[in-house]
């Protein structure tokens, strides 16, 4: 985790060609598989999966909802945001439509049920919605197999890096976009202020969320519950506190990511994993749509086009990509992405939730 973590930092150009396709969450879960084949080494059953359920996803999720700034939210507007929740509203619900208008199809019969890719379904829309920490929280939840999962991480991360190219080409287009589909907004969002004067301490931020994790366990033993709880909790901090660390909260976050992967790494075991091709294909289906209806709903609102790209970027790419998607439009934008990227890591357990709740509905 310390290698990936220092190289997903270097700016050696042939070590950031190779991070810009295979991302460092997806090095950090296949790298310990490889290490314990090597040896050996059977740890799908060690203890540090139970502290890693206990304690560093927790502390993760704490870490990430106490990320978002409501006051900041506040700065972009109500129209882009309508547009980033359709985004992930039809990311939500999609499959759960899609399965009960093909119910008959070999798809949903074979594939989803028979072969239980359906559990692959929920950690997807983590992973679009909410990002790496959703996708760690809603597999277990969902209690995906090893093997499926892997699977989903690499259509994931193959679907993901195309659409990020594919939205650095649309966001250059949307001018275009505008006067095609007459769209006349020319409204400008209000500029996102920093906090300035002293901030709390790292150790001071993090003992906080130490303790409120301990007491958390201590008290509540459904997992769920602990989930909806620390992300209440989470969000009350970061917005109650005074001089609260923003910057620090969302680094320790992708810290924590890393840590957790590679745990859940020590699981995985190559000879179950299988590329489903109809599965990939559902995958294409279930993306090129999202992006048709937030196209339908910024139309509908007559908002700026660019906010399409945008809000898919901070849905599907996340605080990394949708920033840089962002400056190839207009730099002042930036920060405005951010936040939505934050949003979206804030919000996509509970659409995953409402996800698995729906679909076991009408799988199991």
């Amino acid at each position: 985790m310390v290698c990936v973590y220092f190289l997903d930092r270097w700016e050696q150009k042939w070590v950031r060609s190779i991070f810009d396709w295979v991302p460092a969450i997806l090095l950090s879960y296949i790298i310990p598989s490889i290490i314990s084949f090597a040896f050996g080494l059977d740890l799908s059953q060690s203890d540090i999966h139970g502290l890693s359920k206990d304690f560093f996803i927790p502390l993760t999720i704490v870490a990430v909802m106490a990320s978002l700034s409501l006051h900041q939210l506040k700065s972009i507007g109500y129209k882009p945001i309508v547009v980033f929740l359709a985004g992930s509203f039809f990311i939500a619900l999609f499959p759960v439509v899609f399965i009960i208008l093909f119910d008959s199809t070999d798809l949903v019969s074979n594939t989803f049920s028979s072969n239980g890719y359906w559990k692959g379904v929920p950690p997807i829309v983590g992973s679009w919605i909410g990002g790496s920490t959703s996708q760690l929280v809603l597999k277990e939840l969902v209690d995906c197999p090893e093997n499926i999962f892997l699977s989903v991480l690499i259509m994931d991360n193959i679907l993901v890096n195309i659409w990020t190219i594919l939205m650095f080409q649309t966001i250059k287009r949307s001018n275009v976009l505008n006067k095609s589909l007459r769209i006349t907004d020319q409204e400008i969002p209000e500029r996102i202020n920093v906090r300035n004067g002293k901030l709390l301490s790292p150790w001071v931020t993090l003992v906080v969320m130490l303790i409120m994790v301990f007491i958390t366990d201590s008290l509540l033993d459904a997992f769920v519950v602990k989930v909806v709880v620390l992300s209440f909790v989470g969000l009350a901090f970061g917005n109650f506190i005074p001089r609260w660390n923003f910057r620090f909260t969302l680094k320790l976050g992708g810290i924590l990511i890393l840590v957790v992967m590679s745990i859940l790494g020590l699981k995985l075991q190559f000879h179950m994993f299988g590329f489903d091709s109809a599965f990939f294909g559902f995958l294409l289906i279930w993306l090129g749509g999202h992006f048709v209806f937030m196209l339908l709903i910024a139309k509908l609102l007559n908002v700026n086009m660019a906010w399409v790209p945008i809000a898919s970027m901070a849905n599907v790419g996340g605080i990394a990509t949708a920033p840089a998607v962002t400056a190839a439009y207009r730099g002042s934008w930036m920060p405005h992405a951010i936040i939505l990227a934050i949003l979206s890591m804030a919000t996509g357990t509970f659409w995953g939730m409402l996800t698995i709740y729906l679909l076991e509905s009408l799988m199991v």
